[in-house]
């Protein structure tokens, strides 16, 4: 009979999914756009690394200060197989208030993974200060005729071009770790410390020794930045909340639904009840119906967001800077969401069809 009313009620059962589709495929689509987002910004710190060192207490790594001689003592310590500090700095360029520049050493293996276009590895030295720009920063970064690049007040000589997977470092400068230290006025300190365990030692070992060397700083594991970041945390609640609204308003499409299929129906369910039909199995007809709507509309949103991230994944401008992330997770929220929305959509328009009086109801016009 589920099945049967549904059908009957066709543009009705469509406008009910389309309204939950809309609420899922909103809150997918911006759950797993800012998911994929801090994933990227997470690869930026990984880079073949384990674990991140930086300041407590800081709101952003922008913010960070440790000091470069952390990143030397670590390199000695046997449980440690790499440490490479990083710099993180905000730069501006004509007609371009906003760059992202990383200040980093020549050994470190961001730039050898990249594609280079112009220039060679080999250009970029720590004793330099010619700068490495990312593909998509030299599109909008002019290159003068003599070979520099004016970025803040000053102009520095380009080392090479080069093409990177992570939109952000494809967008952004490298700088040799000193220079970059200079021209932010931040000598002897960087934002963070990337550390790459050796083999056969565990994350304890760094993190109890930065609490007797270091305990103005922490050392965490890439997971456990990711879960405790406030940043991140920030983004990936309000992801939560937009998506969330988003469903819950669609959600009121299943109650209207619901509504006016009872409404519609009053003689049908007295007949239903003369016929010996509980006011439990009526119930629970209607909250079957409300569920399967739901159903229906939680698949065809999840097709709709998977559709609409590939779109926006293929648009060449838009490539390394979107990476959705629709996991597990984040479908079983929504599936959850619809579930929970399906009953509380349908909860007075089942308590109102269950207290139908059949002979009442039989005479209703």
């Amino acid at each position: 009979m589920i099945l049967t009313n549904l059908r009957r009620h066709r543009v009705r059962t469509i406008i009910g999914a389309a309204g939950i589709a809309l609420g899922v495929a909103t809150m997918l689509s911006v759950v797993g756009l800012l998911g994929g987002a801090v994933k990227m910004f997470e690869r930026i710190l990984r880079s073949d690394a384990e674990m991140v060192v930086f300041e407590k207490n800081v709101s952003d790594l922008f913010f960070s200060n440790v000091p470069v001689e952390v990143a030397e003592e670590l390199q000695k310590q046997p449980f440690v197989k790499q440490a490479r500090p990083v710099l993180f700095a905000i730069i501006s360029a004509p007609d371009r208030p906003i760059v992202t520049c990383f200040g980093i050493q020549a050994a470190d293996s961001r730039l050898q993974k990249g594609e280079w276009l112009k220039g060679s590895a080999a250009a970029f030295k720590d004793d330099g200060r010619g700068v490495v720009l990312g593909e998509r920063a030299a599109d909008f970064i002019t290159i003068l005729v003599d070979g520099r690049v004016e970025l803040g007040q000053e102009k520095y000589p380009v080392a090479g071009v080069v093409r990177m997977e992570n939109g952000f470092e494809n967008g952004g400068v490298f700088m040799p770790l000193a220079t970059c230290q200079e021209s932010f006025h931040k000598q002897g300190v960087c934002s963070v410390v990337t550390v790459a365990l050796a083999n056969g030692h565990e994350s304890g070992e760094v993190k109890s020794w930065m609490k007797e060397q270091h305990p103005r700083l922490t050392a965490l594991e890439n997971e456990e930045f990711s879960r405790s970041y406030s940043q991140f945390k920030i983004l990936k609640t309000t992801a939560w909340v937009v998506g969330g609204c988003a469903f819950l308003l669609g959600g009121l499409s299943v109650t209207n639904t619901m509504i006016l299929s009872v409404f519609g129906r009053i003689k049908d369910l007295a007949i239903a009840r003369v016929c010996g039909f509980s006011r439990a199995q009526i119930a629970g007809m209607i909250f079957g119906e409300s569920l399967l709507v739901s159903a229906i509309g939680t698949l065809g949103g999840w097709g709709i967001s998977a559709l609409g991230l590939y779109v926006l994944k293929a648009i060449p401008q838009m490539q390394g800077y979107i990476e959705p992330r629709i996991g597990w997770m984040e479908i079983t929220g929504a599936m959850t969401l619809a579930a929970f929305t399906a009953l509380g959509g349908a909860m007075y328009p089942a308590w109102y069809a269950a207290k139908l009086n059949p002979a009442q109801a039989l005479r209703f016009e």
